[in-house]
């Protein structure tokens, strides 16, 4: 083998299980400053993990806003739409990436700061938009894919209000 394959191989030795780890981490900056910073469950929801993961590291949440506030129960967010249309328009909530992720029902609660993907009546419609619950919401325990929860930042959370924009949505080991 010659230096340049071996050097190659050792480049892909090192990246592939760089590659093949599922995210385990994400920091959602705000415009207006802040962060949340996020734990997922690749356990418990494995492609809905990867798939918001997928959307984070192209870009796809940045300069998406926070389109739906229910006080004491959910900040939503993850709709492309929300990029141009002004807080209140009636199509806010209908966008998405072009595809949906079949529903991974768990055992994890709606408690304060869970992160969990929203969708139609259809289980298995859920692509990017997510939401992240200010209070106990177990109504919604089993109905809806918890993938991960809010470790820090829950005060930013709190703050949030409707058309508060996404800065950057950034994936960690």
């Amino acid at each position: 083998m010659t230096r340049i394959t071996l050097a190659l191989l050792a480049v892909l030795a090192l990246a592939v299980p760089a590659l093949a780890q599922p995210a385990k981490t994400a920091t959602i900056t705000m415009e207006k400053g802040g962060e949340i910073k996020i734990e997922f469950f690749p356990a418990d929801a494995p492609r809905t993990v990867e798939n918001f993961a997928a959307l984070a590291r192209k870009g796809f949440y940045d300069g998406t806003t926070f389109h739906r506030v229910e006080p004491g129960f959910v900040v939503q967010g993850g709709d492309p739409l929300s990029r141009t249309l002004k807080p209140g328009d009636p199509k806010l909530g209908t966008g998405g990436p072009g595809h949906t992720v079949k529903a991974e029902f768990n055992k994890n609660k709606h408690d304060r700061g869970v992160i969990a993907m929203a969708r139609t009546d259809d289980p298995d419609s859920a692509g990017s938009q997510f939401y992240i619950t200010l209070g106990p919401a177990n109504f919604l325990d089993g109905k809806y894919t918890v993938f991960g929860k809010v470790t820090s930042g829950m005060d930013v959370v709190d703050k949030i209000k409707v058309g508060d924009r996404l800065k950057t949505v950034k994936v960690g080991p």
